[in-house]
């Protein structure tokens, strides 16, 4: 059953919801999981940005986005939406908040990775303007192609 309107709200992750981040990313990935220790260290870090929907005892989904000091661009790490809370547009908010994030950091571009088996993910980052710009063969921990995707970012004005 999708979310409903007041689910899709998006905040910054806490400790307190790390139970829930690691029982969403093993329900969503087969491979190439975030631990317990890198959930702590991505939540407390000042280069790591981590949006959750909602609660600390069930998150709906998530997204981890990394930067780099000095860098213009940076890399959504990982986007989970849990299978329960598909098709109400989850995707979609996280990656805005990611987007808004980065602009409020200085960013000019987001980069991220996607298997290339994924095609709700490849639509969703289509639909959102990003362009495929390389092809990663044996990108994945299960050897599984990738596709790197990029997507200027423009400067909201008020």
């Amino acid at each position: 059953m999708p979310p409903t309107q007041t689910a899709r709200q998006v905040r910054r992750a806490t400790r307190a919801d790390i139970d829930a981040l690691l029982a969403l990313e093993h329900a969503t990935f087969d491979s190439d999981r975030i631990s317990r220790a890198q959930w702590r260290h991505y939540i407390g870090s000042a280069s790591t940005a981590v949006f959750v929907n909602g609660t600390p005892k069930r998150a709906d989904a998530a997204a981890v986005v990394f930067y780099r000091r000095n860098a213009q661009a940076a890399r959504l790490y990982s986007l989970a939406v849990g299978g329960h809370a598909r098709g109400g547009g989850l995707g979609s908010a996280l990656l805005a908040a990611a987007e808004a994030d980065a602009r409020a950091r200085g960013c000019t571009s987001m980069r991220l990775e996607v298997r290339a088996d994924n095609p709700s993910a490849i639509a969703l980052y289509e639909r959102r303007g990003y362009t495929r710009i390389a092809h990663l063969p044996a990108f994945y921990e299960d050897r599984t192609d990738g596709w790197r995707y990029m997507k200027r970012l423009t400067a909201v004005t008020p």
